[in-house]
Protein backbone atom coordinates (compact mmCIF):
# COMPACT_ATOMS: atom_id res chain seq x y z
CA UNK A 1 0.00 0.00 0.00
CA UNK A 2 1.17 3.42 -0.74
CA UNK A 3 2.33 5.90 2.28
CA UNK A 4 -0.54 7.78 1.70
CA UNK A 5 -2.69 5.08 3.67
CA UNK A 6 -0.54 5.22 6.88
CA UNK A 7 -1.77 6.74 9.91
CA UNK A 8 0.98 7.78 12.49
CA UNK A 9 -0.60 8.66 15.74
CA UNK A 10 1.70 10.88 17.90
CA UNK A 11 -0.07 12.77 20.26
CA UNK A 12 0.43 15.75 21.90
CA UNK A 13 1.96 15.37 25.65
CA UNK A 14 -0.42 14.80 28.26
CA UNK A 15 0.18 16.88 31.62
CA UNK A 16 -0.60 13.98 33.84
CA UNK A 17 2.20 11.80 32.30
CA UNK A 18 4.72 11.79 35.27
CA UNK A 19 1.89 11.20 37.76
CA UNK A 20 0.69 7.98 35.98
CA UNK A 21 4.06 6.89 34.58
CA UNK A 22 6.86 8.30 37.49
CA UNK A 23 8.90 10.73 36.40
CA UNK A 24 11.29 11.00 33.73
CA UNK A 25 15.59 10.67 34.58
CA UNK A 26 16.71 9.22 37.15
CA UNK A 27 13.80 7.57 39.99
CA UNK A 28 16.32 5.52 42.08
CA UNK A 29 15.92 6.95 45.21
CA UNK A 30 17.87 10.03 47.02
CA UNK A 31 21.33 9.81 46.63
CA UNK A 32 21.39 6.60 44.50
CA UNK A 33 23.37 6.33 41.26
CA UNK A 34 22.63 4.27 38.51
CA UNK A 35 24.37 1.51 39.36
CA UNK A 36 23.23 1.72 42.96
CA UNK A 37 20.62 -1.28 43.38
CA UNK A 38 21.41 -4.17 45.24
CA UNK A 39 21.63 -7.54 43.35
CA UNK A 40 19.72 -10.53 45.41
CA UNK A 41 20.33 -12.77 42.76
CA UNK A 42 22.82 -15.60 41.90
CA UNK A 43 23.13 -17.69 38.55
CA UNK A 44 21.74 -21.30 38.18
CA UNK A 45 24.41 -22.06 35.82
CA UNK A 46 22.90 -25.50 34.72
CA UNK A 47 19.32 -24.69 34.09
CA UNK A 48 18.79 -24.56 30.62
CA UNK A 49 19.03 -28.18 29.02
CA UNK A 50 19.45 -27.99 25.21
CA UNK A 51 19.24 -31.27 23.24
CA UNK A 52 22.53 -32.99 22.25
CA UNK A 53 24.53 -31.88 19.86
CA UNK A 54 22.42 -28.10 20.42
CA UNK A 55 24.00 -24.96 21.85
CA UNK A 56 22.60 -21.98 22.00
CA UNK A 57 23.25 -19.47 19.74
CA UNK A 58 22.88 -15.38 19.52
CA UNK A 59 20.40 -15.72 22.56
CA UNK A 60 18.11 -12.61 21.42
CA UNK A 61 14.71 -13.49 21.86
CA UNK A 62 13.19 -14.82 25.62
CA UNK A 63 9.18 -14.74 26.80
CA UNK A 64 7.15 -16.42 29.20
CA UNK A 65 4.66 -18.76 28.57
CA UNK A 66 1.12 -18.53 30.24
CA UNK A 67 1.57 -21.37 32.68
CA UNK A 68 4.07 -18.79 34.36
CA UNK A 69 7.01 -21.30 34.59
CA UNK A 70 7.61 -22.08 30.77
CA UNK A 71 10.11 -20.25 29.25
CA UNK A 72 10.25 -19.21 25.07
CA UNK A 73 13.54 -18.77 23.71
CA UNK A 74 14.51 -17.86 20.11
CA UNK A 75 17.97 -17.52 19.09
CA UNK A 76 20.02 -17.50 16.07
CA UNK A 77 20.12 -21.06 15.32
CA UNK A 78 23.27 -21.70 17.43
CA UNK A 79 25.29 -19.09 16.01
CA UNK A 80 24.84 -15.66 14.43
CA UNK A 81 22.36 -16.53 12.31
CA UNK A 82 19.73 -18.96 10.69
CA UNK A 83 20.46 -18.65 6.74
CA UNK A 84 21.72 -21.95 5.57
CA UNK A 85 20.60 -23.77 9.19
CA UNK A 86 17.81 -26.75 9.92
CA UNK A 87 18.31 -26.21 13.58
CA UNK A 88 15.31 -24.64 14.87
CA UNK A 89 15.14 -21.64 16.42
CA UNK A 90 12.43 -21.54 18.42
CA UNK A 91 12.69 -23.41 21.93
CA UNK A 92 10.38 -23.92 24.83
CA UNK A 93 11.90 -25.14 28.22
CA UNK A 94 9.81 -26.22 30.93
CA UNK A 95 10.07 -25.39 34.49
CA UNK A 96 12.82 -28.05 34.83
CA UNK A 97 14.75 -26.32 31.99
CA UNK A 98 13.85 -29.32 30.18
CA UNK A 99 13.38 -28.76 26.31
CA UNK A 100 9.55 -29.67 25.52
CA UNK A 101 9.02 -27.90 21.79
CA UNK A 102 11.46 -26.68 18.81
CA UNK A 103 10.24 -25.25 15.69
CA UNK A 104 10.87 -22.75 12.95
CA UNK A 105 13.77 -24.36 11.02
CA UNK A 106 14.56 -22.98 7.67
CA UNK A 107 12.32 -20.37 7.85
CA UNK A 108 14.04 -17.05 9.36
CA UNK A 109 17.22 -15.41 8.43
CA UNK A 110 18.28 -13.01 11.50
CA UNK A 111 15.84 -13.89 14.86
CA UNK A 112 15.33 -10.82 16.41
CA UNK A 113 11.99 -10.51 18.27
CA UNK A 114 10.18 -12.45 20.29
CA UNK A 115 6.29 -12.23 21.89
CA UNK A 116 3.96 -14.40 23.34
CA UNK A 117 0.15 -13.66 23.67
CA UNK A 118 -2.46 -14.74 26.61
CA UNK A 119 -3.32 -18.20 24.41
CA UNK A 120 0.42 -18.83 23.93
CA UNK A 121 0.67 -18.35 20.97
CA UNK A 122 4.24 -17.12 19.32
CA UNK A 123 5.19 -14.28 17.69
CA UNK A 124 9.32 -13.73 16.03
CA UNK A 125 11.11 -11.17 13.87
CA UNK A 126 13.30 -11.42 11.02
CA UNK A 127 15.26 -8.68 11.07
CA UNK A 128 17.14 -9.06 7.41
CA UNK A 129 16.52 -10.08 4.16
CA UNK A 130 18.04 -12.57 1.99
CA UNK A 131 16.49 -15.87 0.42
CA UNK A 132 12.84 -14.59 -0.35
CA UNK A 133 12.98 -14.15 3.56
CA UNK A 134 12.98 -11.36 6.37
CA UNK A 135 11.44 -8.21 7.18
CA UNK A 136 8.60 -10.25 8.19
CA UNK A 137 6.51 -10.82 11.94
CA UNK A 138 5.70 -14.77 11.81
CA UNK A 139 2.78 -15.95 14.35
CA UNK A 140 2.90 -19.77 15.33
CA UNK A 141 0.29 -21.69 17.78
CA UNK A 142 1.89 -23.47 20.47
CA UNK A 143 2.92 -26.63 18.75
CA UNK A 144 4.54 -24.99 15.65
CA UNK A 145 1.56 -23.86 12.94
CA UNK A 146 2.24 -20.96 11.57
CA UNK A 147 -1.21 -18.44 11.82
CA UNK A 148 -0.17 -15.52 10.55
CA UNK A 149 2.32 -13.20 8.71
CA UNK A 150 3.06 -9.93 8.70
CA UNK A 151 4.85 -8.11 5.99
CA UNK A 152 6.14 -9.20 2.43
CA UNK A 153 9.21 -11.99 2.61
CA UNK A 154 12.05 -10.07 1.66
CA UNK A 155 10.88 -6.52 1.15
CA UNK A 156 12.11 -3.65 2.90
CA UNK A 157 9.37 -1.03 3.27
CA UNK A 158 7.95 1.68 5.50
CA UNK A 159 4.10 1.34 4.35
CA UNK A 160 1.15 -0.69 6.10
CA UNK A 161 2.21 -4.57 5.12
CA UNK A 162 6.10 -3.82 4.93
CA UNK A 163 8.59 -3.70 7.36
CA UNK A 164 12.13 -2.78 7.12
CA UNK A 165 14.57 -4.34 10.20
CA UNK A 166 11.59 -5.05 12.42
CA UNK A 167 13.56 -5.55 15.92
CA UNK A 168 10.73 -6.66 18.23
CA UNK A 169 7.24 -7.63 19.12
CA UNK A 170 4.56 -7.81 21.91
CA UNK A 171 0.85 -8.25 22.03
CA UNK A 172 -1.63 -6.69 24.18
CA UNK A 173 -4.62 -8.99 25.88
CA UNK A 174 -7.09 -7.76 23.57
CA UNK A 175 -5.05 -9.08 21.09
CA UNK A 176 -3.78 -6.56 19.26
CA UNK A 177 0.09 -6.68 17.84
CA UNK A 178 2.82 -4.24 17.93
CA UNK A 179 6.23 -4.23 16.14
CA UNK A 180 8.87 -2.25 16.69
CA UNK A 181 9.75 -1.63 13.32
CA UNK A 182 13.64 -0.86 12.55
CA UNK A 183 17.14 -1.82 13.81
CA UNK A 184 18.93 1.52 13.16
CA UNK A 185 21.09 2.86 10.15
CA UNK A 186 18.84 3.11 6.65
CA UNK A 187 15.74 0.84 7.99
CA UNK A 188 12.39 2.21 9.79
CA UNK A 189 12.14 4.00 13.40
CA UNK A 190 8.65 3.61 14.18
CA UNK A 191 6.50 1.35 16.31
CA UNK A 192 3.25 -0.42 14.26
CA UNK A 193 0.43 -1.23 15.40
CA UNK A 194 -2.46 -4.23 14.37
CA UNK A 195 -5.47 -5.73 15.12
CA UNK A 196 -5.14 -9.68 16.19
CA UNK A 197 -6.25 -10.88 12.24
CA UNK A 198 -3.35 -8.53 11.09
CA UNK A 199 -5.57 -5.86 9.91
CA UNK A 200 -3.29 -2.71 9.77
CA UNK A 201 -3.94 -0.01 12.68
CA UNK A 202 -1.84 2.68 12.78
CA UNK A 203 1.88 3.36 13.10
CA UNK A 204 3.68 6.44 15.07
CA UNK A 205 7.93 7.50 15.16
CA UNK A 206 10.00 8.74 12.63
CA UNK A 207 13.98 9.20 13.04
CA UNK A 208 14.86 11.21 15.58
CA UNK A 209 15.96 11.97 19.59
CA UNK A 210 12.39 14.52 20.13
CA UNK A 211 9.65 12.80 21.88
CA UNK A 212 7.51 9.84 19.94
CA UNK A 213 10.74 9.42 17.82
CA UNK A 214 13.42 6.63 17.85
CA UNK A 215 16.71 5.52 17.25
CA UNK A 216 16.66 2.28 16.62
CA UNK A 217 13.25 1.28 18.04
CA UNK A 218 14.60 -2.38 19.59
CA UNK A 219 12.22 -4.00 22.60
CA UNK A 220 8.67 -3.54 23.10
CA UNK A 221 6.36 -4.52 26.40
CA UNK A 222 2.92 -3.64 27.40
CA UNK A 223 1.96 -3.09 30.86
CA UNK A 224 -1.74 -4.00 32.14
CA UNK A 225 -3.06 -0.79 31.66
CA UNK A 226 -2.35 -1.36 28.13
CA UNK A 227 0.49 1.45 27.93
CA UNK A 228 3.62 0.48 25.59
CA UNK A 229 6.68 0.86 26.74
CA UNK A 230 9.49 1.00 23.86
CA UNK A 231 13.38 0.25 24.07
CA UNK A 232 14.68 3.80 22.43
CA UNK A 233 18.43 2.13 22.23
CA UNK A 234 20.56 4.83 20.34
CA UNK A 235 18.87 7.34 22.74
CA UNK A 236 19.87 5.92 25.77
CA UNK A 237 15.63 5.76 26.83
CA UNK A 238 12.51 3.87 27.38
CA UNK A 239 9.43 5.90 25.20
CA UNK A 240 6.07 5.26 27.00
CA UNK A 241 2.74 5.57 25.09
CA UNK A 242 -0.87 5.11 25.44
CA UNK A 243 -2.44 1.93 23.48
CA UNK A 244 -3.53 4.59 20.76
CA UNK A 245 0.51 6.10 20.49
CA UNK A 246 0.17 9.28 22.10
CA UNK A 247 3.19 10.18 23.92
CA UNK A 248 3.21 10.10 27.53
CA UNK A 249 6.88 9.79 29.28
CA UNK A 250 10.22 8.92 28.92
CA UNK A 251 12.44 6.95 31.19
CA UNK A 252 16.55 6.94 30.85
CA UNK A 253 16.65 5.79 34.70
CA UNK A 254 16.98 1.79 33.31
CA UNK A 255 20.00 2.36 31.10
CA UNK A 256 20.41 1.76 27.28
CA UNK A 257 17.64 -0.67 26.54
CA UNK A 258 18.30 -3.72 24.70
CA UNK A 259 15.24 -6.02 25.65
CA UNK A 260 12.27 -5.44 27.82
CA UNK A 261 10.05 -7.48 30.29
CA UNK A 262 6.61 -6.80 32.04
CA UNK A 263 5.40 -9.07 34.64
CA UNK A 264 2.25 -9.80 36.22
CA UNK A 265 3.23 -7.29 39.03
CA UNK A 266 3.88 -4.87 36.67
CA UNK A 267 7.53 -5.16 37.66
CA UNK A 268 9.70 -3.46 34.18
CA UNK A 269 12.59 -5.73 33.52
CA UNK A 270 15.34 -3.97 31.28
CA UNK A 271 18.49 -5.36 29.95
CA UNK A 272 21.25 -3.18 28.98
CA UNK A 273 23.81 -4.79 26.98
CA UNK A 274 25.63 -1.60 25.50
CA UNK A 275 25.69 1.60 28.12
CA UNK A 276 29.46 2.38 28.53
CA UNK A 277 31.81 5.44 28.89
CA UNK A 278 31.30 6.37 25.81
CA UNK A 279 27.45 5.60 24.30
CA UNK A 280 25.86 5.84 28.17
CA UNK A 281 28.22 7.60 30.38
CA UNK A 282 27.55 6.29 34.47
CA UNK A 283 25.55 3.47 33.40
CA UNK A 284 26.98 -0.27 34.12
CA UNK A 285 25.75 -3.06 31.85
CA UNK A 286 22.77 -5.26 33.14
CA UNK A 287 19.68 -6.00 34.30
CA UNK A 288 17.44 -3.35 35.96
CA UNK A 289 14.19 -4.09 37.74
CA UNK A 290 11.66 -1.51 39.21
CA UNK A 291 7.90 -1.37 39.10
CA UNK A 292 5.91 0.73 36.43
CA UNK A 293 4.21 1.94 38.34
CA UNK A 294 6.79 5.06 39.78
CA UNK A 295 9.70 4.02 37.45
CA UNK A 296 12.11 3.60 40.86
CA UNK A 297 14.70 1.03 40.13
CA UNK A 298 14.94 -0.94 42.83
CA UNK A 299 17.15 -4.03 42.06
CA UNK A 300 20.20 -4.49 39.30
CA UNK A 301 21.29 -7.34 38.14
CA UNK A 302 25.33 -6.60 37.27
CA UNK A 303 28.89 -8.39 37.80
CA UNK A 304 30.58 -11.05 36.01
CA UNK A 305 28.10 -13.25 35.38
CA UNK A 306 25.85 -10.23 33.46
CA UNK A 307 28.99 -9.84 31.10
CA UNK A 308 27.90 -11.07 27.28
CA UNK A 309 25.68 -8.56 25.62
CA UNK A 310 22.71 -9.16 27.99
CA UNK A 311 19.33 -8.68 25.40
CA UNK A 312 16.64 -11.08 25.39
CA UNK A 313 14.62 -10.94 29.38
CA UNK A 314 11.63 -12.40 30.92
CA UNK A 315 10.84 -13.36 34.59
CA UNK A 316 8.72 -16.36 36.21
CA UNK A 317 6.08 -16.42 38.43
CA UNK A 318 8.55 -17.38 40.84
CA UNK A 319 10.48 -14.05 40.20
CA UNK A 320 13.32 -16.03 38.74
CA UNK A 321 15.23 -14.18 35.64
CA UNK A 322 16.12 -15.75 32.64
CA UNK A 323 18.49 -13.49 30.54
CA UNK A 324 19.40 -14.11 26.93
CA UNK A 325 23.02 -13.23 25.55
CA UNK A 326 23.72 -12.18 22.19
CA UNK A 327 27.37 -11.73 22.25
CA UNK A 328 28.08 -15.06 24.83
CA UNK A 329 25.52 -16.92 22.75
CA UNK A 330 23.81 -18.08 26.12
CA UNK A 331 20.52 -18.15 28.03
CA UNK A 332 20.88 -18.30 31.87
CA UNK A 333 18.26 -18.28 35.06
CA UNK A 334 18.82 -16.30 38.07
CA UNK A 335 17.13 -16.95 41.42
CA UNK A 336 16.95 -15.35 44.79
Amino acid sequence: MHMGGVKYALGATFLFAAAACGQSGPAQGANAGPNDAPNPYHLDADWAKPPLGRNFGSTIGVDLDPDGQSIWVYDRCGGNTCSESAIAPIQKFDANGNLVAAFGQGLFNFPHGLGVDRQGNVYVTDATEGDGRGHTVTKFSPTGEVLLTLGQAGVAGATENTFNRPSDVAVAANGDIYVADGHGGESNARVVKFASDGTFITAWGTLGDAPGEFNQAHAIAIDSQGRVFVGDRNNNRIQIFDADGNYLDEWRQFGRPSGLFIDGNNMLYVADSQSDDMLNPGFAQGVRIGSVSDGVVTEFLSGPDMAGASEGIAADSEGNIFVGYTGDYALKRFVK
